[in-house]
């Protein structure tokens, strides 16, 4: 038989699933408010290893943004560029993990962002943050980007 402490663990496990209102938050409110949360860290400067408004590197952002809907994600890039499902630039959508080699031609992880818009075939916009200027969002299909793009993931959510 639970004690009072297991229920009220249970009781806060549960409740972390709703909104204030009470009701399930669906997919879409959950991608919104990751986005939101990311966004709010627009221009806070890069720290390598940073996971806060002080400073805060790639995969540090994407942490803080999915710890808003309490779900828990790996620490670095690499790791994160293992979750959830694998999906192809041309089915990037809101709320979607996108994955960077530092270099041209080379296959290591070292970057992350997260898909924020979608605009037709043209523009896929993704916040990230960048170690010259910070968290910032911009086009994935810029001649840059997609140089060093790897892949990109959809979270189970």
């Amino acid at each position: 038989m639970p004690n009072g402490k297991h229920i009220i663990i249970l009781s806060l496990a549960l409740f972390s699933l709703y909104d204030c209102a009470g009701t399930r938050l669906s997919r879409t409110q959950k991608v919104e408010k990751i986005i939101s949360t990311a966004r709010s860290y627009t221009g806070t400067p890069y720290r390598m290893g940073g996971t806060s408004r002080s400073g805060i590197d790639c995969s540090g952002l994407l942490i803080q943004s999915f710890r808003s809907i309490d779900i828990s994600i790996p620490r670095t890039s690499r790791q994160q560029s293992r979750i959830g499902k694998r999906v192809q630039i041309e089915q990037l959508r809101p709320g979607d993990l996108v994955f960077f080699s530092a270099k041209k031609g080379k296959s290591k992880i070292t970057h992350a962002g997260l898909v924020t818009e979608r605009r037709g075939d043209s523009v896929i916009r993704f916040i990230h943050s960048s170690t010259s200027r910070g968290v910032i969002e911009v086009n994935l299909l810029s001649d840059y980007y997609m140089g060093i793009f790897r892949k990109a993931r959809r979270p189970r959510l």
